[in-house]
């Protein structure tokens, strides 16, 4: 089902994935002439207002990915050693809300973000040292590692390549998108398993 808070994939020339964004902001690169080429199906049909030496009405489709111009930003983007931005949202979608600690699921309000090494312990705030924790098991756990705290934790942390931080970032993904975003995820990626054919509504 469509609705009007789908969003949009934007990508470079290349295919390589950028961002999401609203079809306010793509219809702004349509009037630019930044979109290249679009991928997958129709999400809005978007009517302007009239031409005065024709009398025709603009309308503009909006495919759920477009390609726009501009390369640089993406080539960063998907340089080997970069980092994605760290934020508790992405964390929590990373290990599908699960707490790693006792493996039950939680909404996000239920969540909280725990370093493996703690931060009194030298730990860095770095995807790759932190993990989603249930809060009860966080306060357990408090300023101990795992083996410290006797606490065996269910996954290894690991860094999003930009791609499936896209991914991460993504709300009511529509298949034609996951389709496509999962095509630029590493061949051993951990996300791929939790894909399907399916749109995913994570609110």
């Amino acid at each position: 089902m469509i609705r009007a808070s789908n969003q949009i994939l934007r990508t470079d020339i290349s295919g390589m994935p950028l961002e999401w964004i609203n079809c306010e902001e793509a219809v702004r690169l349509y009037h630019l002439g930044q979109v290249v080429y679009t991928c997958g199906n129709v999400l809005y049909r978007m009517r302007g207002g009239h031409s005065a030496r024709t009398g025709l009405r603009s309308i503009v489709d909006l495919n759920s990915i477009i390609a726009t111009e501009g390369a640089m930003q993406a080539r960063l983007k998907g340089r080997v050693g970069y980092t994605p931005p760290l934020d508790n949202k992405a964390l929590f979608r990373r290990d599908d809300h699960l707490c790693l600690y006792c493996g039950e699921r939680f909404g996000n309000s239920q969540l909280s973000r725990d370093h493996v090494t703690p931060i009194s312990q030298h730990g860095q705030d770095i995807w790759n040292n932190v993990v989603t924790s249930c809060k009860r098991c966080n306060n357990e756990k408090a300023g101990r590692t795992p083996e410290q705290a006797g606490m065996a934790l269910l996954a290894v942390p690991f860094t999003p390549t930009h791609a499936e931080y896209v991914y991460l970032k993504g709300r009511r993904i529509l298949a034609d998108q996951m389709e496509f975003l999962r095509a630029h995820f590493p061949r051993r990626s951990r996300l791929r398993d939790r894909l399907s054919a399916f749109a995913v509504d994570d609110d």
